[in-house]
């Protein structure tokens, strides 16, 4: 058991001012694997003093000396690959040959794409007599998430470094490992001190003082709609730029003219992987009244080759922990007393996994989109199937819901399934079994949060436009 008894402040190592500990739990094993200093708000005021001192330089710093420092970044994360899997393995319980593909491989191609970024604070526009520009927009703080927490941390600390922001980043209490390994490649790359500063501890400690810091020029954050609201209020009197990347109930349109059972396979899996811990998953998928029969047989079909467990055959590893296990739990329970036909799955851990805060994956049918089930995010393995009767009323379904982060649609080809795409009010659609993809950018609509991570507008976000109004003479 590897225990990190300091914090990573002004390029580094030093010891926390608080005497306390956050534990590190395997959600497979339900031991303790490692613990971190639970900062403290003395703690954040140093980190965010050493980032303040830090802006001026790094902000800047050329361009082409940025792009270099974020890809000496991603090289050595590559050639630390499978230490940042073990870390997000052990630490949030997705199994380690799903964690490579799932949780790695992406934030590490991130990395290198927002290389490539770097150039927007050195493009000057002509308007008229006027210049327009971009600049970092400061010091930023970070709260991250720990349902993907490397893919989180690096669209925050990637787009930030690309911009010229420098930044105190909080992980989750539940997963800082990959975190402190960050850490370590970020001091090997050679960024300059101060630039990222590491403090783990709780929200309502570090959180609350990162968002109340007034040096601290943005905050973004990642997590439930709730927190993000309490984010959003602690910001304000500081006038703090705030993203959120919050909460949803993504709906999945299958129309009647599809390949069936490619889109409900599609649909099953997406709930299911990452044990239904992802914040983007369809977890309301509508299908034609006509042919339910048919959807609820390739569910059955489905879910009975997914294996739980850690294995390299299992698709499912445990939910993050007791406490999200039980909330599972109650879910379920919540389905069944609404009227809701539960068709795989159910309540309890699956046969032979009693150790661990493993969950069945479990589908719902003869949902109504009034059930709170089908409303409110469960954050698990819990699929909902709600019937509609033509593709108007489908269309109005998917919106009835206070998020608006995901959607998918699966139809005949790309051009229908656009149409409805077009329609459905979320920040992004899955078309046709379409995958993430991280030139595009991502964020949502409503209650699921506000700005854009990833790609150039992910950038843009860590920037302020400045314009200057040049004196016109006449010859």
């Amino acid at each position: 058991m590897q225990h990190h008894n300091k914090l990573y402040i002004d390029g580094n190592w030093v010891e926390s001012t608080s005497d306390d500990w956050l534990e590190v739990i395997n959600p497979a094993t339900e031991s303790v694997i490692s613990r971190v200093p639970a900062g403290s708000s003395d703690d954040v005021d140093r980190a965010v003093q050493a980032a303040s001192r830090a802006f001026d330089a790094w902000a800047s710093t050329p361009a082409a000396e940025r792009r270099a420092l974020l890809l000496r970044a991603a090289d050595l994360m590559q050639a630390r690959e499978q230490e940042l899997i073990a870390a997000v393995s052990a630490s949030m319980g997705c199994p380690q040959h799903i964690a490579g593909w799932l949780q790695v491989e992406g934030p590490i191609e991130a990395m290198r794409l927002f290389a490539d970024q770097v150039g927007i604070t050195e493009e000057t526009e002509e308007l008229g007599h006027s210049l327009v520009w971009r600049e970092a927009v400061g010091v930023c703080g970070f709260i991250n998430p720990w349902n993907y927490p490397l893919h989180q941390f690096v669209g925050k600390v990637g787009a930030a470094l690309a911009a010229g922001c420098t930044m105190v980043v909080k992980p989750s209490e539940q997963t800082p490992l990959q975190d402190y390994l960050m850490a370590e490649i970020f001091h090997e790359a050679g960024l300059p001190a101060g630039v990222f500063n590491l403090v783990p501890g709780r929200g309502t400690e570090v959180g609350r003082a990162l968002c109340e810091h007034p040096l601290v020029d943005m905050m973004s954050f990642t997590g439930s709609t709730r927190a993000g609201i309490e984010i959003a209020k602690a910001c304000a009197p500081t006038v703090k730029r705030v993203t959120q990347e919050l909460g949803g109930k993504s709906p999945y349109i299958v129309t009647a003219d599809c390949d069936l059972t490619a889109a409900v396979r599609y649909g099953v899996d997406d709930v299911m992987i990452n044990s239904g811990q992802t914040c983007t998953a369809l977890t309301r998928m509508l299908v034609p009244r006509s042919r339910i029969g048919e959807a609820l047989d390739i569910v059955r079909t489905r879910v009975a080759e997914i294996e739980v467990g850690m294995g390299e055959s299992a698709f499912m590893g445990p939910v993050s922990s007791r406490r999200q296990w039980q909330q599972v739990q109650d879910y379920i329970q919540i389905g069944m007393d609404e009227g809701a036909t539960p068709v795989c799955g159910g309540l309890g851990k699956p046969q032979g996994l009693e150790q661990g805060y493993f969950a069945r994956p479990t589908v719902f049918a003869g949902v109504t989109n009034d059930m709170r089930i089908a409303r409110e995010e469960i954050f698990g393995p819990v699929l909902c199937i709600i019937a509609y009767d033509d593709l108007e009323q489908a269309v109005a379904i998917a919106n009835d819901t206070p998020y608006g982060l995901s959607s998918g649609v699966f139809a005949k080809d790309n051009t229908a399934a656009l149409a409805i795409a077009r329609r459905i009010r979320a920040g992004l659609c899955f078309v046709n079994g379409g995958e993430f993809n991280y030139q595009a950018p991502f964020g949502g609509f409503k209650q699921s949060g506000n700005g854009r991570e990833f790609s150039h507008h992910g950038v843009e976000e860590f920037t302020e436009i400045k314009s200057a109004q040049l004196a016109v003479h006449a010859s």
